[in-house]
């Protein structure tokens, strides 16, 4: 039997100013994911983070065309993937 590759998981902590992420997942029986969702971050957006603050955290990205600020432990309730 031959073993699948695992996709590389990736969170909010890896990403840094200019890079682009997918939402593979939200988990909208967690606490943050519900309000994440409403704001737009389904599965499937595709988002680019825009600034990163000092203490790095929050972080501003950019999504369908707005920009919003995201606290880094909110944003784990989604799984991500890095866009090229």
């Amino acid at each position: 039997m031959e073993a699948i590759p695992l996709q590389p998981t990736f969170t909010f902590w890896d990403l840094k100013p200019g890079m682009k992420a997918r939402i593979v997942r939200s988990c909208s029986e967690c606490g943050h994911g519900l309000r994440l969702q409403e704001l737009g971050l389904t599965a499937g957006t595709v988002f680019e983070v825009t600034k990163v603050a000092p203490l790095n955290d929050p972080i501003e990205i950019c999504v369908r065309g707005s920009r919003l600020c995201v606290r880094r432990r909110e944003a784990l309730d989604l799984e991500i993937e890095i866009v090229e």
